[in-house]
């Protein structure tokens, strides 16, 4: 009987290949026999026999585009493409006027790169009538959270973009869904992390009581690119450890 869940020989490509959830995600999927394309503008030190690291500025679309073309002349098929991308930059002090250059940078790499990505592996889906598109969003694609409106509005940008794509691409048999991680231990959420108190306050806030790791978004990047989410498309999976739903948080 066919594995459902197999992501086995699928091409895969990532940006942001080199954070936290972008190279669990690489090596996940590597581990899962997939072959992977791990894209970012640092190459990361972890090693697999099945990740192959590409240098690019995913903010120059003609960078990302000749990477896609490649890959597809090597292998006549791209089946996942996986939206990791992005960075937060957050004022470091409660203050009602954020930085201009910092919004223009966020929502450059967050929503417009995303959108030029997603455009330059298209047309090697369509060829072949097939194909997953994963964007990383945020529980802030939902929620406002304080002190960096070009991130919110970035996250929740993406998440429209994905509905959008999903509603012109089903046609083409093109999948589009969007994978939204809560509070995930990586480098962008060390400081946060390592302040004891805010740290506590965010555990307490999910209900499962920890904070996330990177490994744990593998598991919905995978049922999200393989046949057994193949009449799955336009969502939205909160991996969050129950954030969003949560209501009072603490004992009653």
């Amino acid at each position: 009987m066919k594995n459902l869940f197999s992501v086995k020989d699928k091409i895969v490509i990532i940006t942001g290949a080199n954070g936290g959830i972008g190279n669990a995600l690489a090596l996940g999927f590597a581990k899962n026999q997939s072959i992977v394309y791990g894209v970012d503008l640092k190459i990361p030190n972890t090693k697999s026999s099945n990740v192959f690291y590409h240098k690019c500025d995913v903010s120059k679309p003609k960078q990302f585009a000749k990477i896609c073309e490649t890959i597809f002349k090597k292998h006549k098929h791209i089946d996942v493409f996986i939206n990791c991308a992005g960075i937060s930059l957050p004022n470091k002090k409660p203050n009602i006027q954020y930085s201009q250059v910092n919004w223009l940078k966020t929502i450059e790499i967050n929503l417009t790169s995303s959108f030029y990505c997603i455009q330059s592996v298209i047309p090697y889906m369509i060829k072949n009538n097939q194909g997953s598109i994963i964007n990383i969003t945020s529980i802030n694609s939902e929620l406002a959270f304080p002190r960096n409106p070009s991130y919110v509005a970035s996250k929740g940008g993406l998440k429209m973009l994905g509905k959008s794509f999903a509603k012109d691409l089903g046609v083409h048999g093109i999948r589009v869904n969007n994978i939204g991680p809560g509070y995930i231990k990586t480098n962008m959420t060390k400081n946060s992390f390592k302040n004891k108190q805010l740290k506590q306050t965010i555990e307490k806030h999910t209900m499962l009581n920890r904070w996330g790791t990177p490994e744990d978004l593998i598991g919905p990047a995978i049922f999200l690119a393989s046949d057994s989410s193949r009449y799955v498309t336009g969502q939205d999976i909160y991996v969050d450890g129950g954030w969003l739903t949560n209501g009072l948080v603490g004992d009653q």
